[in-house]
Parts: C-alpha cells; sequence; structure tokens
C-alpha cells in the first residue's frame, strides 16, 4: 500500500499497525479516533495544520522500515 492524500487513515493504521507511531510523532492521534475509519489522510492534515506532503513522506518512510 502506498499511502497518498486519498487513503483513508482507518485503512492505514488497519494495514500497516506500525504507522501508529509516525501519527503520534506528528501530533495525530488517529489510532484513538472515531473519524478515522472515514477520514483522508488530507483531511485529517487540513483539521490539525499538518503538511500534507511532509505526512506523507513520513508515513511511506514508516512502511519502508
Amino acid at each position: 500500500m502506498v499511502i497518498s492524500k486519498y487513503s483513508l487513515i482507518g485503512a492505514i493504521l488497519q494495514y500497516h499497525p506500525e504507522t501508529a507511531v509516525a501519527f503520534n510523532e506528528m501530533g495525530l492521534g488517529c489510532a484513538r479516533c472515531p473519524s478515522s475509519a472515514r477520514e483522508t489522510l488530507e483531511q485529517a492534515c487540513n483539521v490539525h495544520g499538518i503538511d500534507l506532503d511532509t505526512a506523507i513522506r513520513k508515513l511511506n518512510a514508516a512502511l519502508a522500515d
């Protein structure tokens, strides 16, 4: 799975639970958020004021580790 701005956070965490650390480091408590099942990465970044491109790079790097 390559993570993009269209990726649902719930799907990212379901298929790659190791990304929870990266989400937490960015200040996104997505693993505990009920909205994560239907929220895209782009939406979450917009709501929390996080740079989308940085988040995508960080999460894809977590998959590569």
